[in-house]
């Protein structure tokens, strides 16, 4: 059977993709995604299963039994099948050469950062660009090969990261602004006109992998720095969290409160006082107003946070 247009995704936001482009722009032929069973294996922040789309549109899921794509059931489907173009959304392994290959005329996928690529390649790069403090973010729709996030580039768009933002309204401008790369590119493909390019001028560089352990905070941190953690790893990701004693505490929304008021009669981390329910943290340069956080029990003035 032959598939034109596939999309590979595992989260809610391969969901809102497949029907953005079923709607509006051309039928989906086809899902790719994996098994509940694969994330038991591997940590999938915001993980959607993707059986839902046949009962609501029609279009075939496969879900694979590896992330990577090598199970035997997967590679004997691409084997049997023909395919057209895959784009891949919320995919966050490396697709293998063997199944780049089963496509006419490729995959393509995203990766940005505060730069152009190969600058910035690597893993959670829109939260890296918060945490780090980037104000903007450069979204590349480029085509896959065997390495990761190389500057094969169809095009552009960028968007600002403003200090209001955190990682979800981060993920709703970049999902807007990859609709509107989809469209391009799902008109180039009807008019057989995608042009690549590859001429960059830039240089590597890399985001490190990051795991639920690196959102722990450090009140001698600076306020800004801290803040940035905080909306850079909040929900659908594992959150920021510092200790109280043996308890955790999962910090799921904050802002800066004071740089002027005197707080030297506090530790960094220790609570100054509690107003709403929401408590008042010293850092190293001011404070931080706690809107949001999760814990065994409700924190109080002079509990401190470490």
């Amino acid at each position: 059977m032959k598939y034109k247009v596939v999309v590979f995704g595992v989260k809610d936001t391969s969901e809102n993709i497949v029907e953005f482009i079923h709607k509006t722009i051309c039928p989906v032929d086809l899902v790719i995604t994996i098994s509940p069973e694969v994330t038991k294996k591997n940590q999938v922040s915001g993980y959607k299963g993707l059986s839902v789309l046949t009962e609501k549109f029609g279009i075939p899921v496969h879900e694979a039994d590896s992330y990577f794509l090598t199970d035997e059931k997967t590679q004997k489907f691409l084997a049997e099948n023909e395919f057209d173009i895959g784009i891949s959304m919320g995919w966050q392994r490396l697709i293998p050469a063997s199944v780049l290959n089963c496509f006419r005329y490729g995959i393509y996928g995203f990766h940005g950062n505060c730069g152009y690529l190969p600058f910035g390649r690597g893993r959670s790069p829109l939260n890296w660009s918060i945490i780090l403090g980037d104000t903007r973010f450069n979204l590349n729709l480029f085509r896959y090969d065997e390495k990761a996030d190389s500057p094969n580039v169809f095009a552009t768009e960028m968007f600002s990261i403003t200090p209001h933002d955190d990682i979800r309204t981060a993920q709703y401008k970049n999902m807007i602004c990859s609709k509107n790369l989809i469209r391009k590119l799902l008109q180039a493909y009807e008019q057989g006109t995608i042009t690549i390019r590859t001429d960059s001028k830039d240089f590597d560089s890399w985001y490190n992998k990051r795991t639920a352990v690196d959102g722990k905070i450090d009140f001698h941190e600076r306020t800004r720095n801290i803040y940035n953690l905080i909306r850079g790893v909040a929900a659908p990701f594992p959150g920021a969290f510092a200790m109280l004693g043996e308890e955790k505490v999962t910090i799921w929304e904050a802002h800066p409160f004071d740089e002027m008021i005197d707080f030297s009669a506090y530790a960094p981390g220790e609570v100054i006082d509690v107003f709403d329910k929401k408590p008042i943290v010293r850092t190293i340069d001011g404070s931080l107003l706690i809107d949001r956080y999760e814990a065994v029990k409700k924190l109080q003035a002079g509990d401190v946070l470490s």
